[in-house]
């Protein structure tokens, strides 16, 4: 028997919010908008999903205000997804999720570094900048490749983020 969707029963803003980004992959499909992917395609081919899961997880992440379609050409019609403000705010979330599978999941080191495009510091699982004394707001972040990155995808958004890529910037 399958789970529902819901936490019917729970009085609880956690419970809510899983309601929105709980289920599997959707949480992946955020990081990825986060990295500036934006398109279908991309979404598609860098993190190995079934498409009928995909369309799912970005029909519902439009439909709750974390990401918004914009259509980007006419003919034949194509959207793209963008974070919304709501959206951007759970950067913190998917950076403090992704340091505790690190520091507790992973044999490798970490695969991602983030830094203040600023000054250039590696912030830390707050997304706070040790040189600046001040919290980095996502737009204001570059991923870096870490010592645990393996480079064995190919896809196009593997390529891009071998190299320094500023976060939200689309993914050429």
């Amino acid at each position: 028997m399958a789970l529902g969707k819901n936490y019917d029963g729970q009085d609880c803003s956690l419970a809510k919010a899983l309601e929105v980004i709980g289920e599997r992959w959707t949480l992946l499909v955020v990081r990825d908008a986060m990295y500036g992917v934006r398109r279908y395609g991309d979404f598609l081919a860098h993190l190995d999903i079934p498409r009928a899961v995909l369309s799912q997880r970005l029909t519902a992440l439009v439909e709750a205000g974390v990401l918004a379609r914009r259509r980007y050409q006419d003919t034949p019609p194509r959207d793209e997804y963008v974070l919304t403000p709501a959206g951007r705010e759970l950067w913190i979330s998917v950076l403090t999720l992704g340091q505790w599978g690190e520091r507790h999941l992973s044999d490798r080191g970490p695969r991602r570094l983030f830094h203040h495009v600023t000054c250039g510091t590696r912030l830390d699982p707050q997304s706070h900048c040790p040189a600046c004394g001040r919290h980095v707001a996502l737009d204001e972040v570059e991923v870096h490749p870490g010592p645990g990155l393996e480079g064995n995808r190919d896809d196009p958004v593997s390529r891009a983020l071998e190299s320094p890529h500023r976060m939200l910037e689309p993914i050429p």
